[in-house]
């Protein structure tokens, strides 16, 4: 690809959202320096995508050890960049500690031929690597959203290179290294330390044959919408306003607990997490005044400490915006039961917030609320549950809680979503496919689907050569 002179080079800054200050800075990527990252993971796929998949696979379980060696490190790094609570830090390295293992022990036999009954000769369906794939991470799950994308793609021989978020250079950096110390050849797996205003040029390179980013609706059409001018495989995980429904007041106990994590797990800022709680009305009253309890006895502190209930959001900029979209739909006529506001101690804290009486034409109906808010809507039957599940942009997960799993799963069937979950709240695990459909995006991570995105699911048709030459059709 031609060079281009280098924008002004800027920095990367790690900044601790609960003490607001800088924690590291890391010099931006030149132009140049993109490139040439470019070219080495497109000389270094000529010689991976021909490995053996079991070899390829070995590598990433060697990955899975050492993360699991480097879990203080890892959590700690991901606490201080992001704010989240250090268990469940811990908690997201075992999950990709998982992730890894997964794919380093079953990814070969996941990539295996696949033949096909014929009347003559033989066919088979072979799974082959693509070349060199782009990622563009968020920081929310700094460690997950990566491994999910990156461990099927290397065990399938394809080359990664990694545009992370701006706010977590640390963890990115820790993933990079983790990835060379078990092995991997230079360009096989490489961070890009480049702002997201590059992003599209890098896309536009033509050695990259696919993207896959997670992140905002916005940001997704962007990128696929120029991956598309090359004709580039995309995988698109985006925005989400998950339903959590209620169907009945038994086991009430459980539902609010699913509740509360479903809602303020990693602060609320997840694409899955239930942020439109669709309640009965025979239960609506008891599930807001149990929902506030639990709210308000949440503990704000330093997110390093085991006792902290409450910790920051991301960023300055991700309290501000979710207090601004609290604030206006209470003044389009919603009312505010609990939260609302910043809480008066240094750090990105947000109170817990519940929203009730939300109307189309308000701001919580619409749009994404990312961070510690639910909004709790009170139906009189599954149908008005179902149709108000549906009334959203975007199809990623939702909650079903019912003890009828007949009724539950009928609920379930008729949900415009990528994932639905009876009776637990929205999680993730290796051998299970995560995605959505509408505005929430395209194509599947994790399970055998995960790792099929980016590879020339090839048919080879084999005949002997005593057969008969038929028609050619096509």
């Amino acid at each position: 690809m031609t060079a281009t002179p280098s924008v002004a080079r800027t920095s990367i800054k790690s900044v601790s959202p609960y003490q607001n200050e800088v924690l590291r800075e890391f010099p931006a990527m030149s132009d140049e320096e993109a490139d040439g990252a470019v070219d080495q993971a497109q000389r270094t796929f000529q010689e991976w995508r021909w490995l053996p998949a079991g070899e390829r696979a070995q590598l990433v379980a060697r990955a899975a050890d050492l993360m699991q060696q480097r879990r203080d490190e890892l959590a700690r790094t991901v606490t201080l960049e992001m704010g989240k609570l250090i268990e469940e830090s811990y908690g997201e390295v075992d999950l990709v500690v998982d992730i890894l293992r997964y794919y380093g022990e079953q990814g070969p036999e996941l990539l295996a031929d696949e033949p096909i009954a014929v009347d003559e000769g033989a066919a088979v369906v072979t799974n082959r690597p693509l070349g060199v794939l782009l990622g563009v991470m968020p920081w929310n799950y700094p460690l997950y959203q990566v491994a999910r994308f990156a461990a099927p793609n290397l065990v399938a021989g394809n080359t990664i290179l990694l545009k992370h978020a701006s706010n977590c250079p640390q963890s990115a950096l820790a993933l990079e290294q983790l990835f060379r110390d078990a092995g991997a050849p230079p360009g096989v797996y490489t961070n890009l330390f480049v702002r997201g205003s590059r992003i599209g040029r890098i896309i536009d390179n033509p050695l990259v044959q696919g993207v896959s980013l997670t992140g905002s609706d916005r940001a997704g059409a962007s990128a696929a919408e120029r991956a598309g001018r090359k004709i580039d495989k995309t995988v698109l995980e985006l925005g989400g306003s998950d339903p959590f429904i209620v169907l009945d007041g038994k086991d009430f106990d459980r539902t609010i607990d699913a509740a509360v994590v479903g809602r303020l797990g990693n602060m609320g800022q997840s694409c899955v997490s239930a942020k439109r709680m669709i309640v009965m009305s025979d239960v609506y009253n008891e599930f807001v005044g149990r929902l506030r309890q639990r709210f308000e006895a949440l503990t704000p502190g330093d997110p390093m400490d085991p006792a902290t209930s409450l910790g920051p959001l991301s960023s300055e900029e991700a309290a501000e915006n979710l207090v601004s979209q609290i604030r206006d739909t209470v003044a389009q006529g919603a009312t505010l039961v609990t939260g609302g506001r910043r809480i008066d101690r240094p750090g990105a804290f947000v109170e817990p917030t519940i929203l009730t009486d939300v109307r189309r034409g308000m701001r919580a109906y619409h749009e994404e609320l990312f961070g510690p808010a639910a909004v709790v809507y009170q139906v009189a039957n599954d149908e008005e549950a179902v149709s108000l599940a549906n009334d959203n942009p975007y199809g990623l997960g939702g909650v079903v809680m019912c003890r009828d799993l007949d009724r539950a799963r009928r609920v379930a069937e008729r949900l415009d979503t990528g994932m639905v979950w009876v009776n637990h709240p929205t999680s993730s695990r290796p051998e299970l496919p995560f995605g959505g459909i509408k505005c929430s995006g395209y194509g599947r991570e994790l399970s055998d689907l995960g790792i099929k995105e980016f590879v020339n699911r090839k048919l080879i048709r084999t005949f002997p050569t005593t057969s008969a030459i038929g028609f050619a059709q096509g």
